[in-house]
């Protein structure tokens, strides 16, 4: 690999080489052109999900969970970061925002909505706080329209559904995509109960705008044909859309559907007390179909 072919911003010295070659059981470092992604995973009562912060020029795309921080320290030290930029306040992509402010004093950016409930500690489910950890308090500043490191440029385009802030960030001139939660899976069975499957179609349609090839998800890491992925997801749930909407026509009701759509129950579901659940997809379908 040619590390010094990563732009560094000017002034500092940094081995590339051993910031790449860190290894831990739980951690995983690679590189795909300008981009450092750090991954690691956690696992709790048959649930298992990678998380992945990312570093590019000087910026870090969220922090991971709070349980992740010490094979992130070592990493954090290694690299120069200039400032941070996160999707959304969910626990597992800002853990470690609060160690990052108080032990390196760089600046860090949100949705300024999401603000006030960062600057206090997280409230979240005990299953939730079992998984990723606590979430510190933290006090970020807002994202403008854009953000600039020393070499790209990134707009900031509000893509809520998953998270009523959460923010994905578009470098135009590089086709490259910090997607966040956006898009997780191709073909998801269940989601939270704040979210919502029309917002997030919404959404999906409104990146699909721009011009973009490779992608970077916060759980599934370096997407390399990444607008064709969103589009993928994109036609599933349009198809599960119509399907409930044609059931709901029919009178069917929701356990119904549930029972025909999504008879299979992932782990997290009765781990997470229901708060994941198919149903949930369900039941925002339908709350914006009585709304047409």
């Amino acid at each position: 690999m040619e590390w010094e072919n990563i732009a560094v911003p000017s002034g500092y010295l940094i081995s590339w080489k051993k910031a790449l070659n860190l290894r831990r059981m739980s951690m995983r470092i690679d590189r795909y052109g300008e981009v450092i992604s750090v991954q690691s995973e956690v696992e709790r009562n048959g649930f298992t999900m990678s998380v992945h912060v990312f570093y590019i020029d000087g910026m870090l795309v969220d922090t991971g969970a709070s349980r992740m921080l010490e094979d992130l320290k070592e990493f954090y030290e290694e690299v120069p970061i200039e400032f941070v930029s996160i999707t959304h306040p969910h626990e597992d992509h800002t853990g470690t925002a609060a160690w990052l402010l108080r032990e390196k004093s760089v600046p860090i950016y949100i949705r300024d909505t999401a603000i006030p409930q960062c600057r206090t500690e997280a409230d979240i489910p005990a299953y939730r706080e079992m998984i990723w950890g606590e979430r510190a308090a933290f006090d970020p500043s807002p994202f403008g329209e854009t953000i600039q490191s020393d070499h790209h440029t990134y707009k900031t385009i509000h893509t809520p559904g998953h998270e009523e802030n959460h923010l994905a960030l578009l470098d135009e001139e590089n086709g490259r995509l910090f997607s966040g939660d956006l898009f997780i899976h191709p073909k998801p069975k269940v989601i939270m109960e704040d979210e919502s499957v029309p917002v997030l179609m919404r959404s999906i349609r409104k990146v699909l705008e721009h011009d973009f090839e490779e992608m970077f998800c916060q759980h599934v890491g370096y997407i390399r044909y990444g607008k064709a992925a969103l589009k993928k997801k994109l036609d599933y749930l349009n198809e599960v859309s119509e399907q409930v909407r044609e059931m709901y026509k029919e009178g069917r009701t929701l356990e119904e559907m549930n029972n025909e759509l999504f008879s299979d129950v992932p782990a997290i579901v009765p781990l997470s007390d229901y708060e994941y659940d198919s149903r949930h997809m369900i039941r925002t379908i339908i709350e914006d179909a009585a709304i047409d």
